[in-house]
């Protein structure tokens, strides 16, 4: 079974037996905290790893061009069918995001929970699509996961880590956003606004 495969099946076996622990049931309240300090406004945005798709639906009612991917149908299906049963539109993609382009760049990317659920052997790929997905100057509104201990997922991304992962020739790094919010218990989220060089 190659990679792709495998992890769709993972992914998606969480998602039928009900272990999303990262589902919080509900938009992250680092989303709020962007749109009303002004963090982004309506564009063309990219949600990597959109999961249920809270966000999907949330930054589509504010008047947003959303582009939302996940590896596994299921959560593919239960977005599509809220897009629905809200009238919403959103582009959602079933697709592995390592095989997968935008037909254009984008705005913006959300980044919450895909970084922190990949192994970190993979982190530096991804680094590479999100650069490549974005237009210059394009933002990558970034959660980093503090876990605070080893293995995961979801897998603790230090800041010298990310720092050297999120080099400053290709991005351009804000000042930390403190909004003090918790993730799944005890763990937090470490929030920058970066910008595509």
């Amino acid at each position: 079974m190659d990679n792709k495969k495998s992890s769709t099946t993972e992914w998606e076996q969480r998602y039928q037996q009900g272990q999303t622990g990262w589902d919080r049931g509900e938009i992250s309240p680092n989303l709020t905290y962007w749109l009303e300090n002004r963090g982004i406004q309506p564009c063309r945005i990219l949600i990597p790893g959109c999961g249920n798709g809270y966000e999907v639906l949330y930054l589509a009612k504010k008047g947003f061009d959303v582009i939302a991917i996940d590896i596994a149908p299921t959560a593919v299906a239960n977005l599509n069918k809220k897009l629905v049963e809200n009238q919403l539109q959103a582009e959602v993609i079933q697709a592995d995001f390592f095989h997968w382009n935008p037909e254009q760049e984008v705005d913006a990317i959300y980044e919450q929970t895909s970084l922190c659920a990949l192994s970190p052997n993979l982190w530096a790929a991804y680094e590479q699509r999100l650069h490549q997905w974005l237009k210059p100057n394009g933002k990558l509104l970034a959660q980093f996961m503090q876990t605070g201990r080893e293995g995961g997922p979801p897998f603790h991304c230090d800041i010298s880590a990310m720092l050297d992962l999120f080099t400053t020739p290709r991005w351009k790094w804000g000042e930390e956003r403190n909004t003090q919010t918790l993730h799944s218990g005890e763990k937090r989220e470490r929030v920058y606004l970066l910008e595509k060089k």
